[in-house]
């Protein structure tokens, strides 16, 4: 039998897919920004997905400004299933809304509304954004069925919470940026599902409140 290492501090813990894919998302925004060129885009996320621990993956980003550097060390703090069972966005009663459609316009949900079961959302040649992180539910699983056509349609979720995406894209996209916690029972889980036709659907994971923005607030 091999010998265990022995506890050392939290830098050197074990990294999971999900650290990974968080820190890769983190070189690709500071690329995208012009921070990084193509090459070295590319040398550090294989370094990334190579990665071990924390020290191992922290090493990608310390040449980033703090921004950067905050983004990545949510890595760290991805929820647990403490966290999740201290969950209290889940209220229960009758959503007002269910469903956002945006033809050659834009729409936005966010603020405190309360998310149905199950939620529509539509963009054709236009955008919409569906912010949950100030959001209530209805129920602990709920599902967001988008349909992008020449269109774009956001999906913010707080980092408290399970997304499960699969959703289609067909000459277009349907992106999962959020990194995966795993659900655990009783946990508030969002189901993201639907078409991007010519058009765009991305789901990502931000930190909880909606700063600068005027909430919709539902009774």
């Amino acid at each position: 039998m091999s010998q265990l290492p022995e506890p050392t501090d939290a830098s050197h813990v074990r990294a999971s897919d999900a650290d990974r894919q968080r820190i890769a998302e983190v070189l690709r925004d500071a690329a995208g920004e012009g921070r990084l060129t193509l090459e070295e885009l590319d040398e550090r996320l294989d370094g990334v997905f190579a990665a071990k621990t924390y020290a191992d993956l922290e090493r990608f980003t310390s040449d980033l400004p703090a921004d950067f550097a905050a983004s990545a060390a949510l890595a760290r703090t991805a929820p647990t299933p403490k966290a999740v069972a201290s969950n209290d966005r889940v209220t229960g009663g009758t959503a007002r809304h269910a469903f956002s459609v945006a033809v050659l316009s834009g729409a936005t949900r966010r603020g405190a509304w309360l998310v149905p079961p199950a939620y529509t959302t539509v963009a054709f040649m236009g955008g919409v954004q569906i912010d949950l992180r100030s959001a209530r539910f209805t129920q602990r699983e709920v599902t967001i069925r988008a349909f992008a056509v020449m269109g774009g349609i956001e999906i913010i979720v707080p980092e408290d919470v399970a997304v499960v995406v699969d959703g289609v894209g067909i000459m277009g996209g349907f992106d999962d940026h959020s990194y995966h916690v795993e659900p655990v029972p009783g946990q508030l889980t969002v189901r993201v599902t639907g078409l991007a036709f010519w058009g765009g659907v991305e789901v990502k994971r931000k930190g909880n409140g909606s700063k600068g923005s005027k909430p919709e607030i539902e009774k």
